[in-house]
């Protein structure tokens, strides 16, 4: 959606459609050219694009659609849904780390708060320079990024929280049983392996 938005404004080949996502978004994710193209044939395919010829360079340019133009006005008018939201890899992390024995969850927590205030200190500084240059896109981009990386170290801090109670709770907490085995059944077994 972000290159038939981008196509919405003026007929561009690929690279320019590259360069133009990279420009608007502070390249916070890069494209890769191939995909780019690979993107373009797909929505060419579903009738959003066409091709319109070739620039003076020899470049295939491609040109939006009407219904391209409606798929757009469609995705700016419709709130994202976070049900689809792409897999964290810090939740799945963390999930496996306090049920596979011999992991030391609070160390994992603390180097990932470590790396993301990091991370957040960084980003605030980028944003205080794209204040004063007074670009405003690339300030949205980085307000989402510095929002998430907050709430995340929130998250770390009430993970840590629900660790500590856990394990002060009952000792036998800290080592989480598979689904399906009652704690009852898994000391049975334990008792007899002795």
């Amino acid at each position: 959606m972000g290159l038939l938005a981008l196509l919405e404004h003026e007929p561009m080949y690929g690279y320019q459609l590259r360069t133009e996502f990279e420009s608007r978004t502070g390249a916070t994710w890069p494209l890769n050219v191939g995909q780019v193209y690979t993107t373009l044939s797909r929505l060419e395919r579903d009738g959003l694009v066409r091709g319109s010829g070739r620039d003076d360079d020899g470049h295939d340019v491609y040109d939006i659609t009407d219904a391209g133009r409606q798929a757009v006005a469609s995705w700016f008018a419709e709130p994202v849904q976070r049900d689809s939201r792409p897999r964290d890899e810090l939740a799945i992390k963390l999930a496996l780390a306090v049920t596979v024995p011999g992991v030391d969850v609070s160390t994992v927590v603390q180097r990932q708060r470590v790396s993301t205030v990091r991370g957040l200190q960084d980003l605030t500084r980028l944003k205080q320079r794209a204040d004063d240059a007074g670009d405003l896109a690339w300030t949205l981009v980085l307000d989402s990024m510095i929002f998430a990386s907050e709430a995340e170290i929130r998250w770390l801090d009430h993970c840590e929280t629900r660790l500590a109670r856990a394990q002060h709770a009952r000792p036998s907490a800290a080592v989480p049983q598979p689904r399906g085995t009652s704690r009852r059944s898994a000391a049975s077994s334990r008792e007899v392996s002795r």
